[in-house]
């Protein structure tokens, strides 16, 4: 069996890297509740997390993002796996180099549904620094 933890990430970011809205869509379960870092307290839904998905990809003009997740780690029970991350995303231009980059924390839930891994559950985080309330984007 292949571990779904990786096959889950390795599609994300492919899906990211090609701006594949409905690619990434898939990844979701419909009735995901995402934290994200931008934007509203939560996105309740696949619906409300494909209208931000499609915002984001389509303010990348010829840009493309890169992703990449290290110090994976996952605990899992039955048909529920958590996985927990630090992720880098690279702005890259259509020659490939590197404009810019971020990073942040990724929780991530996997529910068993029908036979596919689905994404039930994403919370996406960096730190503020308490003296600024500044959001540290860099590990």
């Amino acid at each position: 069996m292949t571990d779904p933890v990786s096959a889950v990430l390795d599609a994300y970011a492919a899906a990211v890297r090609a701006k594949d809205a409905d690619a990434l869509l898939a990844l979701y379960d419909a009735d995901v509740r995402i934290f994200d870092m931008w934007g509203p307290w939560a996105y309740d839904g696949a619906p409300a997390w494909r209208g931000n998905v499609e915002e984001w990809f389509g303010a990348l003009g010829t840009e493309a993002v890169g992703v990449d997740f290290d110090d994976v780690r996952t605990t899992a029970s039955g048909d529920l796996v958590v996985a927990q991350a630090f992720v880098t995303y690279r702005a890259l231009a259509a020659d490939g180099t590197q404009l810019r980059a971020m990073q942040n924390r990724v929780t991530i839930v996997l529910a068993g549904r029908g036979g596919a891994w689905k994404i039930v559950h994403e919370h996406s985080s960096s730190p503020a620094d308490f003296e600024t309330g500044k959001v540290k984007l860099q590990r």
